[in-house]
């Protein structure tokens, strides 16, 4: 039928706001879907609302940052024993969050080496023997006493000085007992003497290193001992002493195996 030309123009359709799932309903992902619609092609409508900034994303990603924390802790302090299987739904049920940030958590644990994919279960928690801890150590040892000795013959003392407060904070941690809670006291000194070389693939492949080797002196004492070897170690990069910084540094290694 032929249009009156003096018709009234047709009212422009009002799109309401759409949520990401709404939106994606509509549009489908068929090659059929019309695209005339400004909205469509992009353009902005007057009757749409802004679209808020995709912050559910952001937040997804904090709630799995929070996830992978709380499950390196709970590996840490045998909360998660070796040996057994967990389920991403059931860990989820655990802290209140749903299955996908445990299972995202759970899939970066298994690239650093902590968990392994058990397919239609879950995640099985890596049991390292006394052999695999003493090659880790022996591995972060080659790493980074040659770098120590580099940094105590180049590194003036003051700036040795400034990394007192982190091996004084180990030392108070260890004297808690808490495991978890020193592993990270301790990862935080090792990455500030390592840091002072200037390489970032350095810090990062001896950090990866230490979350593979889990402490194996758990106990009180056996965390202070490991903690005094910081503030010794510290005294004598800041004296210069040379032979005494590579026998600190050297131990450390061989008692972490």
């Amino acid at each position: 039928m032929k249009q009156d030309a003096h018709a009234a123009p047709a009212e422009t359709a009002r799109v309401p706001a759409q949520t990401r799932s709404e939106e994606a309903a509509v549009r489908g992902p068929g090659p059929g879907y019309a695209t005339d619609a400004p909205s469509a092609r992009g353009e902005h409508t007057h009757s749409e609302r802004p679209i808020p900034q995709p912050r559910p994303a952001v937040q997804r990603a904090s709630v799995r940052g929070q996830i992978l924390d709380a499950l390196r802790t709970a590996l840490v302090s045998g909360e998660l024993a070796p040996g057994e299987v967990y389920s991403a739904p059931a860990l989820g049920e655990r802290f209140g969050v749903s299955a996908t940030p445990v299972r995202e958590a759970m899939q970066q644990l298994a690239l650093e080496g902590a968990v392994e994919v058990v397919p239609n279960r879950g995640f099985r928690v890596v049991e390292r023997g006394a052999r695999e801890l003493a090659e880790l150590a022996e591995v972060r040892a080659l790493i980074e006493v040659p770098v120590m000795m580099r940094l105590a013959r180049n590194v003036p003392a003051e700036r040795w000085a400034a990394l007192r407060p982190l091996a004084e904070e180990s030392v108070r941690v260890a004297a808690t007992g808490c495991r978890a809670t020193y592993v990270e006291a301790d990862r935080a000194f090792h990455r500030a003497v390592l840091a002072l070389a200037g390489n970032e693939q350095l810090v990062q492949i001896a950090e990866d290193l230490h979350r593979r080797a889990l402490p194996l002196r758990g106990t009180r004492a056996g965390l202070m001992s490991d903690a005094a070897e910081h503030l010794a170690l510290l005294e004598a990069l800041i004296a210069g002493e040379l032979d005494a910084v590579r026998a600190l540094v050297t131990g450390h290694f061989a008692d972490a195996g």
